[in-house]
């Protein structure tokens, strides 16, 4: 089992930023490639940023490139979601996600294990 605990999130005016931060305990981190995911109300989850187990390789949500920045620390067992530019819509609970292979998906479906999520409230 691998157990996830994001923090940082929070409330932040439009054109803040903020770094999301997500803690893993349990199996060997180095081998889960991990995710970030929002859900605002009334919306479904989405995809959000994904990274590789390496951390070489990652993708992003086209409503967030440029502006978030996905990173790892297998040594500490921890992925970052830098956030920069928020804008009002990016209003959501974001949660982290595992997966036991190489690289990151944009599907939920593919993660096994989920965090409880963090709030992000960007007012304008």
């Amino acid at each position: 089992q691998v157990q996830l605990v994001e923090s940082g999130g929070g409330s932040v005016q439009a054109g803040g930023s903020l770094r999301l931060s997500c803690a893993a305990s349990g199996r060997t981190f180095s081998r889960f490639a991990m995710g970030w995911f929002r859900q605002a109300p009334g919306k479904e989850r989405e995809f959000v940023a994904a990274i590789s187990w390496s951390g070489d390789s990652t993708r992003y949500a086209d409503s967030v490139k440029g502006r978030f920045t996905i990173s790892r620390d297998n040594a500490k067992n921890t992925v970052y979601l830098q956030m920069s530019s928020l804008k009002p819509e990016d209003t959501a609970v974001y949660y982290c996600a595992g997966r036991n292979m190489p690289l990151g998906s944009t599907t939920l479906s593919a993660y096994n294990y989920w965090g409880q999520g963090t709030q992000v409230t960007v007012s304008s």
